[in-house]
């Protein structure tokens, strides 16, 4: 078994990234500025994916800092709600913010709002990181918006090393958020770098294009990162997707269901994957029950809570047609 298999069946994963208050309008199908009552619940991409691994009876720490506040309480909060291990979540003072995502249950001309000024989860730093024993944990992962900004972009590449001292290998997905960045150019370097020193990569084909330096140029760039040794899953949307790895390219499907808003189908993606491949599943069937537990979150309300258990999952893979032929 290779080492980052045995890495992700040890079932316990160390998490960088940003926890946040989600708020989306109630009930679905309402638009957020007409709105009159919202729910509240756990967001941000890190957050997202501890809690899907939970669900699906894995581990999970998140390594990030809220607010002294009582959205930050909030949050954290949430976390140890859905089992996740929240130890490592540091409390700043001050006027760093955990940030809010407002949004809709509707596909209708989709809109989400994102408060990232003055992110808190930006301020993790090299203290931080250091302090975390990452020997009981089997893998490393982090989502891409940890690197837009320092001190979290310096400290997350010191994570990785520290990572590496302790045998874990470093999963990535690319999760590029144009906002959140200086210039295009320095998302670009930066993003290059964390999938150079990551053993899986995941992402979008916009995104490996945008790594590229063109969007027709993103499988080119995935296959270039699989040459290396590297597995790397190769999102297309409605398409499927193509996961490289070990001189193989593995095309699957999606599962179809009527969609109420695009958001939290990555980290779910992200979980469901992980955790297949944690239970023995071989790979081609864990990118699809991936993609099952993306279509189960695309179809609910909400994103942490939307998150499929492994009843939920098997349940939906038993009454749905599909994957998609590629």
């Amino acid at each position: 078994m290779d080492h980052l298999i045995k890495g992700i069946s040890k079932g316990n994963f160390a998490v960088f990234g940003r926890a946040g208050m989600d708020m989306f309008a109630d009930p679905p199908g309402t638009k957020a500025e007409l709105a009159e009552n919202f729910r509240a619940d756990l967001g941000g991409s890190s957050a997202n994916i501890c809690v899907g691994l939970c669900k699906l009876g894995m581990q999970s720490a998140l390594i990030t800092s809220v607010s002294d506040d009582n959205v930050g309480r909030f949050c954290t909060n949430k976390l140890q709600h859905y089992g996740v291990d929240a130890q490592y979540v540091t409390v700043l003072g001050g006027e760093f913010r955990v940030s809010l995502a407002v949004y809709e249950s509707t596909m209708d001309d989709f809109q989400l709002c994102i408060y990232r000024n003055n992110a808190v989860d930006f301020q993790v730093s090299n203290d931080d990181v250091d302090r975390v024993d990452y020997t009981p944990f089997g893998a490393l992962i982090t989502a891409g918006t940890v690197f837009a900004a320092e001190p979290s972009r310096g400290s997350t590449f010191r994570a990785f090393e520290n990572a590496r001292k302790a045998g874990l290998p470093i999963i990535f997905d690319i999760d590029y958020r144009p906002y959140s960045w200086p210039s295009p150019q320095v998302a670009a370097d930066v993003l290059s770098r964390a999938g150079d020193e990551s053993d899986l990569i995941v992402g979008n084909d916009e995104e490996f294009g945008f790594m590229a330096g063109s969007i027709d140029k993103g499988l080119d760039k995935a296959r270039e990162l699989a040459a290396q040794g590297k597995m790397v899953i190769y999102k297309m949307g409605q398409e499927g997707a193509i996961t490289l790895y070990d001189g193989q390219e593995i095309r699957t499907g999606i599962y179809p269901v009527t969609a109420i808003k695009p958001n939290g189908a990555g980290d779910s993606f992200m979980a469901g994957l992980l955790a297949s491949i944690a239970t023995g599943h071989d790979l081609r069937t864990a990118v699809e029950r991936g993609s099952a537990c993306a279509s189960i979150v695309v179809s609910n309300p909400g994103c942490a809570g939307a998150m499929p258990s492994t009843k939920q999952l098997n349940s939906f893979l038993a009454t749905h047609s599909g994957p998609t032929k590629t």
